[in-house]
């Protein structure tokens, strides 16, 4: 048995505000935001006194989708170091693919937004570079050449 589709990926935030502006800019919509707390969320991922504000946002095409979390309690852990390095274990970014990449940066840089390297051409098929939003989130953005 194969799995059906990648549903989403978790990202924990101090500003949910701030990081939603940032994705709803990207160009993702907002499907919903609220509270979670208590039994269900505590036995799902197994912390205790859960009460956390969640928003979900999709891609345009509606199959991807961002889910931001801000922990009240117990309250979220900051990495070590705060940015780290591309050679960090872990997840260290999501890629989107867009349309106009100049244009994508230069709205992105309206919610403190910067270049993490630079745009970089990948042969005759992408542009290419990784943006570090709010938070230290890192995207990738990938405008398809031809």
């Amino acid at each position: 048995m194969a799995i059906q589709r990648m549903d989403n990926v978790l990202i924990v935030v101090d500003d949910l505000d701030a990081v939603i502006a940032f994705f709803v800019e990207l160009g993702m919509e907002l499907e919903g935001k609220g509270s979670l707390e208590g039994g269900f969320a505590e036995r799902v991922i197994a912390l205790n006194d859960v009460r956390q504000d969640v928003a979900m946002l999709r891609t345009p095409d509606g199959h991807g989708r961002v889910e931001l979390a801000k922990f009240h309690t117990p309250k979220a852990i900051t990495p070590e170091p705060k940015d780290p390095p591309a050679n960090t274990l872990g997840i260290r970014r999501i890629m989107f693919a867009v349309d106009d990449i100049e244009d994508v940066i230069a709205r992105l840089r309206t919610h403190g937004a910067e270049l993490v390297g630079e745009v970089a051409r990948f042969e005759d098929i992408y542009r290419l570079c990784y943006v570090r939003g709010p938070e230290g989130i890192i995207v990738g953005l990938a405008e398809q050449l031809g």
